[in-house]
């Protein structure tokens, strides 16, 4: 009687293989978990009503623009960066090496943290002369307001193709350039780096519907809507 409970006993343990089964099956359990906590990226919600810009830049446009552009850019770029080492990574962290990365995460990552930028620095009855900090470097970089202008307006303008002007702090100065595609001044293939602190999307897909091919109007009317205390923030920041 009491071999046979023993026996029994025996064979309720647990075979090595068994063993090694459970433990793979925890194991792919647990990354499915880790995976899922990870934080994905998410599409910001604007500052102000699509309609904010209006004249300056179209209610369509700007809809067009953040629920469908930007929010691809954020879906491919979660899709990117699924089951990667990178996953969980910053974007920053990302852009300091992006030229050993895929071009789904610079293509997706730039488009991403571009235009996050780029919301805030419009604003509802904006434009009109800086103030404060900047406006000093502003000074002291270009001479005068205007001549500013009339450089980064050349930027925007001449950028060829698709792409974005910026102006950047580059060692303590104030420093104009732009970046083709969804590139951006914090990557490391910019030929000029630096850290934004405004910047124009010049994207047909962000201004066509209104001006068509006129890009350098519609740089021109931007003007109307720059958020000049968050660009004051940025430099405070940079």
């Amino acid at each position: 009687m009491h071999r046979r409970k023993f026996i029994f006993a025996l064979g309720s343990i647990p075979t090595v293989s068994l063993i090694s089964k459970t433990e793979d099956k925890l194991n792919k359990i647990n990354k499915y978990i880790r995976r899922n906590k990870m934080a994905k990226f998410e599409l910001p919600q604007l500052p102000y009503s699509y309609d904010a810009l209006e004249p300056y830049i179209d209610k369509m446009t700007m809809e067009i623009h953040h629920t469908k552009h930007h929010n691809a850019y954020v879906t491919n770029l979660n899709k990117a960066l699924e089951g990667t080492e990178h996953e969980g990574k910053s974007l920053e962290e990302m852009f300091s090496m992006i030229s050993k990365l895929p071009a789904g995460v610079r293509n997706n990552g730039g488009g991403h943290w571009n235009h996050s930028l780029f919301w805030t620095l419009m604003k509802q009855n904006g434009g009109g002369k800086p103030n404060g900090k900047v406006a000093d470097a502003i000074n002291s970089a270009f001479g005068s307001f205007d001549e500013f202008k009339s450089k980064f307006n050349n930027a925007a303008a001449t950028r060829f193709g698709s792409g974005w002007a910026w102006l950047v702090v580059q060692n303590n100065k104030l420093v104009i350039t732009s970046t083709p595609n969804q590139d951006n001044p914090l990557m490391d293939v910019a030929e000029v780096k630096g850290t934004p602190v405004l910047g124009i999307d010049v994207w047909e897909h962000a201004y066509y519907l209104k001006y068509q091919n006129r890009r350098p109007e519609y740089v021109d009317n931007w003007w109307n809507v720059v958020n000049w205390d968050k660009v004051n923030e940025l430099f405070s920041k940079a």
